[in-house]
């Protein structure tokens, strides 16, 4: 299995196809295993795929300091600098960014860091704002031990951990520090975000109201908006061809010239 040591951690990650690469993020319970149905419709496509664990999930190393380190200011700004490192490893300059949920932070923060390396970026059923501090929100949204959890969402969350399910999951419903433990707000950067974004967005996630959508694009200054009627929280496993057809189609708007900014674009799928 290939990895890349980063940090002197062993980070999993796993590349597919020839072409433009579209690097693909997981969320913040997953790993590079979301996008199983996903990631061979773009290689289908023409293009090379790497998707990779992040630090901790899935295959990549924890460290000893890892409870630490996801709850500290570190988490958000060393996501960011583990992708850019894996990409100058395995020589990849620019490419299209796929972040799903939480790694639309980072995806966000990635586009804003370093603007000339990210033809496009799509977000996915990511937070925007917060209403509530993120533990209160925690609190509302997710069961409170593995223990409590569904069994099909057990065998989920085993399935992207292995061993480590239990003990992953307990530390992830931690606000972490993508978050942080007061209010949550990327409404202050997203004009910041210089390339074309698309966002990505379930009507019935049950734990972001569609609103959280209109916010991205109202603040982003390329923004695009592409709205999943009926569709729960994880889009990707729920809609994969469709998910995988609007963010094909906005890359290739974006990257043939075919769309010049002139006001933010706005989609329904049925």
């Amino acid at each position: 299995m290939p990895f890349e040591k980063i940090n002197n951690l062993q980070v999993y990650y796993e590349m597919h196809g020839e072409g433009e690469v579209i690097m693909l993020m997981h969320h913040g319970f997953g790993s590079t295993r979301i996008w199983d149905s996903i990631y061979p419709r773009f290689v289908d496509q023409g293009y090379k795929v790497v998707m990779f664990d992040r630090r901790g999930y899935g295959r990549s190393e924890r460290g000893d300091d890892f409870p630490e380190f996801f709850n500290s200011d570190r988490y958000r700004s060393e996501s960011v600098e583990e992708l850019r490192t894996l990409k100058e490893n395995l020589g990849i300059t620019e490419c299209h960014l796929v972040g799903q949920c939480e790694a639309g932070v980072i995806g966000i923060d990635y586009s804003i860091k370093y603007p000339n390396e990210v033809k496009t970026l799509t977000i996915a059923g990511t937070q925007c704002y917060s209403k509530l501090p993120m533990t209160e929100f925690v609190v509302t949204k997710f069961k409170k031990q593995f223990a409590d959890l569904e069994p099909n969402l057990q065998a989920k969350t085993i399935k992207n951990h292995g061993e480590a399910a239990e003990m992953n999951y307990n530390l992830f419903i931690q606000a972490g520090g993508a978050y942080g433990l007061g209010y949550f707000d990327l409404r202050p950067i997203l004009s910041l975000v210089t390339s074309p974004t698309l966002i990505v967005y379930p009507d019935r996630s049950i734990y972001f109201d569609v609103e959280q959508s209109i916010a991205f694009y109202r603040h982003l200054l390329k923004g695009e908006l592409a709205v999943f009627p009926k569709c729960g929280h994880d889009t990707q496993e729920e809609r994969p061809e469709e998910y995988t057809r609007a963010i094909l189609d906005f890359i290739k708007r974006n990257t043939k010239g075919e769309c010049s900014r002139v006001a933010p674009a706005m989609t329904c799928l049925a």
